[in-house]
């Protein structure tokens, strides 16, 4: 089955498996700035506008570490509506000494790496305006650049309180770690529905619908043929993808166990 996505394709919200619910939240709402729409038990609904739910987090005591070299989340990536918001992010974190993992432009973005108490990883970025992207050879034009940190700082503003995170933030897009490249381009692209949008990283494929620079990042930095994470695992256990038109349907990733929940805007994340 070979599908296409709608030009207004965005990625919803996503569920991630933590050890504790406590401990994240401190981190997800007290560092980065999340709002809490709802809790129940071990599930706690997390947003940025207070009405939106972007993030799901689901406790389970006990659960371990996903292994480097398996499938699964390489980052969750959280897109800030501006250079100014990211820089206050960015900000934030050094206030609350929470460590980097890494910094980058992009070309298309600028992005902060960093990992949550469990060591999932997230992004925090911000998009360039689209009519500054390149495009060669059918492919978008991205590179791995050091990121102006100072530069990002200053756009903050000098006497700019932390709100947290602005209400126009959302879950750009998705990062996996995959055993296969062609497999998960047959899942992704053909099953789901996006379309390649930059093959020229070393081991690593981009996708996306609508001219977006990419939904899904897709990568065998880890290794070709790696196993499934453990069940009992943390990490990313759902992603949604909306855009106009779109059919409610579930289709699950052999490779990694996560469940893309696609449906229509407007239908709830």
């Amino acid at each position: 089955m070979s599908l296409a996505l709608p030009a207004d394709t965005r990625i919803g919200s996503v569920t991630l498996a933590v050890s504790s619910l406590e401990r994240s939240l401190r981190f997800y709402e007290g560092t980065l700035g999340w709002s809490r729409l709802r809790r129940e038990r071990s599930v706690a609904v997390l947003s940025a506008d207070g009405r939106t739910p972007l993030i799901e987090l689901h406790e389970h005591p006990g659960a371990v570490r996903r292994p480097h070299r398996s499938a699964g989340l390489f980052h969750v990536a959280i897109l800030v509506p501006s250079r100014a918001a990211l820089g206050r992010s960015l900000r934030r974190l050094a206030m609350e000494g929470w460590p980097l993992s890494g910094a980058a432009d992009h070309l298309v973005s600028e992005a902060l790496y960093l990992d949550d108490p469990d060591g999932l990883g997230l992004e925090i970025y911000r998009d360039r305006p689209r009519e500054t992207w390149r495009v060669a050879d059918g492919q978008v034009v991205m590179a791995t650049d050091p990121l102006d940190l100072d530069g990002v700082a200053r756009e903050a503003g000098a006497d700019a309180p932390w709100k947290g995170l602005e209400a126009a933030t959302v879950i750009g897009h998705v990062h996996l770690q995959v055993a296969s490249l062609s497999a998960a381009e047959a899942f992704y692209c053909g099953d789901v529905g996006f379309a390649p949008t930059l093959r020229r990283y070393p081991g690593a494929l981009f996708v996306a619908a609508g001219g977006y620079h990419h939904h899904l990042g897709l990568n065998t930095w880890a290794g070709v043929g790696v196993a499934p994470p453990p069940a009992d695992a943390v990490g990313l256990r759902r992603f949604t993808v909306r855009g106009s038109g779109l059919e409610l349907r579930e289709v699950a990733d052999a490779a990694t166990g996560i469940v893309v929940d696609l449906g229509p805007s407007g239908g709830g994340v």
